[in-house]
């Protein structure tokens, strides 16, 4: 059935649109211009592909029509195939409607802030942290997204216990939204003489990033600590107090950034990163009030939810949200990703036109 009433809605505000489209006056502010631009596009998109249906289905009902007033058996044979054909084409179509009628998530076009840290497993999970920072590098530049470190923790042996980096480009969160959670890899350590098979856990935190007008940050909740950084960086680095550490005290939130070598880069970086994390608390919130209300399987917000698993053994990476395995582990650390996100992508769609 077509949600008639929906379409009617729509139809109002394109006539609508349609006045400010074409007005002179609204040209004039480009931010306006682009956004109506937009929401009418859309809106041309889904009325246009529901005319589309309306016709399938009119061809269909005269069809039966045809079939039931007629002895001629070639006749029925020709418009029985074609209204099996239009019957088929008629369900993909609603399909692909009732998509469109999904209001579109507004975080999905902001950039976003990836944090990645190593929890179970010592160096060999800080060794995959490495890993997977560099399979997002990788699919970023797939993507000709751009990609800047912001906060990094390296160990002593090439892995990484923590690193925060932020992409920039077109619908990042879009893409991305559906890494978080905990990635496990299960493989023989370097440092493993028998060659046993371990496993490790590493989390991954994809959080939107936020304008200065999406939070409101009080000033006298803030408490600001500046040191001298240490570890890489150079000289110039571990000589000055350039390193910044953020603490927003009603949420006990701490932020610290210590890569660059001047200190109000650092706090400008910190306070990003803080704005980020500000808004992702209020967004999880709000995604545990819509999953208490609905079982939702791929979009929860659950970051403690263990999501994919890396086997090296078998060269096996598995999501276990939508039970999709793949054997070209290889391919996939190399920042090959689509298989994954598009089917996640379209889990998610199914879910939130299912409720």
């Amino acid at each position: 059935m077509l949600p008639e009433k929906k379409i009617s809605s729509l139809k109002q505000e394109y006539e609508e649109l349609k006045k400010d489209i074409y007005d002179p006056a609204k040209m004039s502010d480009r931010r306006y211009y682009s956004k109506i631009s937009k929401r009418f596009k859309g809106l041309q998109e889904i009325l246009d592909l529901y005319n589309i249906i309306k016709d399938c289905k009119e061809t269909i009902a005269e069809n039966k029509e045809l079939i039931n007033s007629t002895d001629d058996k070639e006749l029925i044979a020709l418009a029985e195939e074609e209204t099996t054909e239009a019957l088929e084409d008629l369900e993909k179509k609603i399909t692909i409607l009732r998509e469109l009628l999904v209001p579109k998530d507004p975080n999905d076009e902001k950039d976003v802030i990836v944090e990645i840290r190593a929890g179970t497993g010592g160096e060999e999970a800080a060794l995959f942290v490495a890993d997977l920072y560099r399979m997002y590098t990788y699919f970023a530049d797939k993507q000709n997204w751009k990609l800047s470190v912001m906060s990094s923790n390296p160990t002593g042996v090439g892995g990484l216990k923590e690193v925060i980096f932020s992409l920039t480009g077109d619908t990042v969160y879009g893409t991305m939204r559906f890494e978080s959670g905990v990635h496990r890899v299960q493989r023989v350590p370097e440092t493993e003489s028998q060659g046993r098979v371990h496993t490790s856990a590493i989390s991954v935190a994809v959080l939107p990033e936020a304008d200065e007008i999406d939070v409101e940050i009080n000033p006298a909740d803030l408490k600001i600590d500046v040191y001298r950084a240490s570890g890489h960086g150079g000289q110039s680095v571990n000589t000055t107090d350039s390193a910044v550490r953020i603490t927003h005290e009603p949420t006990g939130l701490v932020v610290t950034c210590q890569d660059e070598k001047s200190q109000l880069k650092n706090k400008n970086k910190a306070f990003k990163v803080l704005r980020s994390r500000l808004y992702d608390l209020e967004l999880t919130k709000h995604e545990a009030e819509i999953s208490a209300k609905r079982k939702s399987q791929v979009g929860s917000g659950d970051r403690s939810a263990k999501i994919r698993t890396y086997n090296f053994p078998q060269s096996r990476v598995t999501d276990h949200r939508i039970n999709l395995t793949s054997f070209r582990l290889n391919d996939i650390l190399l920042g090959e990703l689509d298989e994954f996100i598009e089917a996640l992508k379209l889990a998610y769609r199914n879910e939130k036109v299912e409720n």
